[in-house]
């Protein structure tokens, strides 16, 4: 620039597209527009994303040394002129004010680029303000010599809530060279792909190259430690450390060896896992999101008989289950550990499968009709628990999955009546570790089972997610997975018995 309060319109308005070179070469002096590019990726951070012009002085400062033109947009040209810097590689900037006059001396710009009728008011002096009229023809672009291009830098936009910000920023990020990559929720761990361009920008260090722009992606100040657990933490079958709602799950239900308990029981382990993941893949081209088979195995099974320690539940060994486990981790198959109580606690069945559940694929079910209380009896009534022990056992599996740094677990709640979680308002659904959800386990007749998935989202805690039972000898006829997925809300978790 030529001094420190440079500005003038020359005779450059009403550029058509085929004079835009012309005319930049002619304002820089040269063959080529000199841009010149940070050496090092930012550091990484959130934006607020708010304003578009406060987030493109933050940008153009964090990623651009200098630039001989600058494209300057109003609030109205924006739509325009953002997707052209990003194409161009040039540092946009949005409106005027003392701020952009810094940053345009702090680049060395001589000429900026704004669209024809649009120049701001107030900009006197020197500098080359060119009025491009974009309904001539296509845009012959400028030919750029960039030096530090590309910056190695990752912006990730939540595209379930764009902020103001979004296409500044895009515009901005693209220009330098860097990567822009969609993640809902502000969820880095969502998808492996998600994981996958993290890893590509900033390798192993999370401190410099990674953006996210808006409240979804929640404070700067601990921003890279979530992102070093996305990088470290071990990825969920599909891919991800997010394990709802980043896929849907089909599942098998049932007990190894135990047909009468369930598919799952009806064939081998080799058997069961083709078998769920042929059952997967007819809900091919169903939904968007990734589609994950799953085994929901009753660990511990409900029994008429007390057994040796009066609880009436049959308790299988942990050693047994592992092999399934590890065949299942193996294929890409979730598998959920189904608890059925009897006189006992669930935190006191949950911890017998502790080791079982620090692989990072298994998640628990609480499985309340069979949860009795002392002097009750199976099928005599329904089981129920309440609150209070849900929450013991969720304040558990969160901790415990925390302390070994897995991937987010699932936590089934079975429920087919308001009377077998009693207190449910107060189900605790804070802990980010796990993805509760709510299994309806209603059987009959199409209308019977719809009106059970209605009855209980009533009142439903927020966060609880909804899962679905098919029965394959109670339903009639069986929901078809068409019309599995056509049920309001889609469930995340589909179980067949």
């Amino acid at each position: 620039m030529h001094g420190p309060t440079p500005f003038s319109r020359r005779a450059f308005a009403g550029l058509t597209a085929l004079t835009l070179l012309g005319a930049l070469t002619a304002c820089t002096g040269g063959d080529q527009v000199r841009v010149v590019l940070t050496e090092d990726a930012p550091a990484s951070t959130v934006l607020p994303g708010e304003d578009p012009a406060s987030t493109a002085l933050a940008l153009s400062a964090t990623l651009f040394e200098s630039s001989e033109v600058v494209v300057l947009a109003t609030d109205a040209t924006l739509a325009d002129l953002a997707p052209l810097a990003a194409r161009v590689g040039l540092p946009l900037l949005v409106g005027v004010g003392d701020a952009v006059t810094e940053e345009l001396e702090r680049l060395g710009a001589d000429a900026i680029l704004t669209l024809d009728g649009t120049v701001p008011e107030g900009l006197e002096g020197d500098l080359d303000v060119l009025e491009l009229d974009l309904s001539a023809s296509d845009v012959e672009l400028p030919e750029l010599r960039r030096e530090n291009h590309p910056v190695p830098v990752l912006l990730s936009v939540d595209p379930s809530a764009p902020s103001p910000a979004q296409e500044v920023a895009h515009a901005l990020v693209t220009a330098a060279g860097g990567t822009v990559a969609e993640m809902p929720d502000g969820d880095v761990g969502r998808s492996g792909g998600s994981i996958a361009a993290l890893r590509e920008t900033v390798g192993d260090d999370p401190a410099a190259g990674a953006l996210g722009l808006g409240a979804s992606f929640g404070a700067a100040d601990d921003w890279v430690d979530r992102l070093q657990h996305a990088l470290t933490t071990p990825e969920l079958p599909g891919g991800g450390i997010t394990a709802l709602p980043g896929r849907r799950m089909i599942a098998a239900y049932g007990s190894p060896g135990v047909p009468s308990l369930g598919i799952l029981g009806e064939q081998g382990l080799a058997e069961t896992i083709t078998r769920v993941q042929e059952l997967t893949a007819e809900y091919d081209g169903l939904g968007e999101e990734p589609l994950v088979p799953a085994l929901e195995i009753i660990a511990t099974v409900a029994d008429s008989d007390a057994g040796g320690d009066g609880d009436y539940s049959r308790e299988l060994p942990a050693e047994p289950l592992r092999e399934w486990v590890d065949a299942a981790g193996e294929a890409g198959v979730y598998v959920v550990l189904d608890l059925q109580p009897g006189t006992t606690d669930f935190l006191t069945q949950a911890r017998r499968y502790e080791d079982l559940l620090t692989a990072p694929h298994v998640g628990l079910a609480l499985d309340s009709e069979w949860r009795l209380a002392p002097g009750q009896k199976h099928l005599a009534q329904i089981g129920s628990v309440d609150a209070a022990e849900i929450n013991e056992v969720s304040t558990w599996l969160a901790d415990l999955t925390a302390e070994h740094g897995l991937p987010q677990k699932v936590l089934i709640l079975h429920q087919f009546t308001h009377s077998m979680i009693r207190d449910r308002q107060d189900v605790d659904t804070s802990r980010p570790e796990l993805a509760i959800t709510l299994h309806a386990d209603g059987h009959g007749v199409p209308g019977d089972k719809r009106g059970t998935y209605r009855a209980l989202q009533r009142d439903l805690p927020e966060g609880i997610l909804m899962a679905w039972k098919n029965f394959y000898d109670e339903d009639t006829p069986m929901f078809t997975p068409e019309e599995t997925f056509a049920v309001e809300p889609r469930p995340w978790f589909v179980s067949y018995q």
